[in-house]
């Protein structure tokens, strides 16, 4: 990350002709919020003095506390290469301040920062998240509403002509790597229509900017491809969900910690109590890594989606795989993450969970190397293998019951995402589904 001062930013502005700044956040259910100022505010936006009314945003304050402040993080300054033609548009990420100035425990960034601080108390300098975000596109009607027509009928690293979204990918690289992301692989998924970008790792904090703004790229240059790209889990029946497969290290200094030459699979203990943890917790996390109704059409066995909670260094049908890369490489990759995850929130759960599995010095059980999808109900229990929850309102159960989880998101952030997701879960509860019209209208 490029590092910037106040004075770095506004020669930056004034040389490129930047003729606007978005002040973005995010809220508790991830969605990119922004405030668009005229270059007459910079210095005000720069002096942290940038204030907005934070009732109106999705589980913030009430009316009668709404004053908010915005503190840009001046190293998240990018100009959006897309908007040079009609007046250039760059960003600032911000934090979100009381009126005292002390972090918002509403700020799922914040609520990140607070809960990499519990790190740092036992001895570790960095956590590092690799995400493997997907994404399905779709053609756009004459409208420019979102069809359910898919622009290819590709598989998995498919090249065109069959895979059709190559070149709108590969516009989404090029400005993303315009902006400063290292891409690592850009390919088709498994999926029609299904695409995966991979950049690479870092830091927590700016891994998930890196995550939010990849979001805001490819939705963006999409449409200008008359597509629609959406990070919904499952999108389709019969095909593979989208996943964020989250691969996670600690480090102490320049220390892999989750790297020991001389373990068995080079696999340290620290790893080994962080995988403990992460698998402990599970259940209880699945309600914000997954937190949409729809995240559960994923999470079933026979599309690639882990639904069992075991571990393995060789094979993808559990929750925790091990690449086989070692050294600085080394890493735990939790995949049954999915892309409409708020993820300040999805990485503080994880990261939570593992130091849990560390304090307490758990241990994980046996590696599971067979194909789990395969296994009886008596092969599961044998193996002491149980599942994620199976639905939104089932996770929210067990989110309910886990101090751990419930304390990496905080009392305030807990309490309004609880309501939110209750609130989706019974409205789709009471819906009337286009399955059920099929099955039941002639029938009775």
């Amino acid at each position: 990350m490029v590092k910037y001062t106040k004075e770095d930013i506004r020669q930056i502005v004034k040389d490129e002709g930047v003729k606007y700044i978005r002040l973005q956040f995010t809220d508790i259910l991830g969605t990119i919020k922004n405030v668009e100022i005229p270059l007459s505010q910079l210095d005000k936006a720069l002096d942290d003095k940038m204030m907005f009314d934070g009732s109106s945003i999705e589980g913030f304050v009430r009316i009668e506390e709404s004053d908010m402040y915005l503190k840009p993080d001046l190293d998240t300054f990018v100009i959006f290469p897309w908007t040079a033609e009609k007046g250039k548009v760059a960003r600032l990420i911000c934090d979100i301040t009381n009126p005292d100035g002390t972090p918002f425990a509403g700020d799922p960034r914040a609520n990140l920062k607070r809960v990499l601080a519990n790190m740092e108390e036992l001895g570790f300098t960095s956590f590092n998240l690799g995400p493997e975000p997907e994404f399905f596109l779709f053609k756009l009607d004459e409208k420019g509403e979102p069809t359910l027509e898919l622009n290819d009928d590709g598989g998995y690293f498919d090249l065109a002509p069959t895979d059709l979204g190559e070149n709108c990918r590969r516009d989404i690289v090029l400005e993303l790597e315009e902006m400063g992301f290292e891409i690592e692989a850009s390919h088709h998924e498994v999926a029609p229509g299904q695409h995966e970008i991979d950049f690479k790792y870092a830091n927590a904090v700016e891994a998930c900017d890196n995550i939010q703004t990849f979001k805001l790229v490819v939705k963006t240059i999409a449409r200008k491809h008359g597509l629609h790209a959406t990070f919904m889990p499952k999108p389709l029946f019969g095909v593979n969900g989208s996943g964020m497969h989250s691969n996670l290290s600690l480090f102490s200094g320049d220390k892999n910690a989750f790297w020991d030459p001389e373990a068995d699979l080079e696999l340290s203990e620290t790893a080994r109590q962080f995988m403990a943890g992460i698998m402990k917790h599970a259940k209880a996390f699945t309600a914000v890594t997954n937190p949409v109704v729809n995240s559960y059409k994923r999470l079933v066995p026979g599309y690639e989606a882990p639904c069992y909670i075991a571990w393995s260094a060789r094979n993808r049908s559990p929750l925790i795989r091990i690449p086989a890369s070692r050294g600085l490489s080394t890493r735990v990759e939790v995949r049954s993450v999915d892309p409409a995850a708020n993820p300040y929130l999805a990485m503080a759960a994880l990261l939570e969970a593992g130091l849990d599995g560390i304090r307490n010095s758990l241990t994980p059980p046996a590696p599971v190397d067979r194909n789990i999808y395969v296994m009886n109900a008596a092969e599961l229990e044998e193996n002491g293998i149980s599942s994620l929850p199976g639905s939104l309102l089932e996770a929210l159960a067990e989110l309910e019951k886990d101090e751990v989880i419930k304390g990496a998101l905080g009392e305030h952030i807990y309490a309004n995402y609880k309501e939110a997701k209750e609130i989706e879960y019974d409205m789709f509860r009471t819906a009337v589904h286009p399955w059920e019209r099929d099955q039941y209208l002639k029938m009775y």
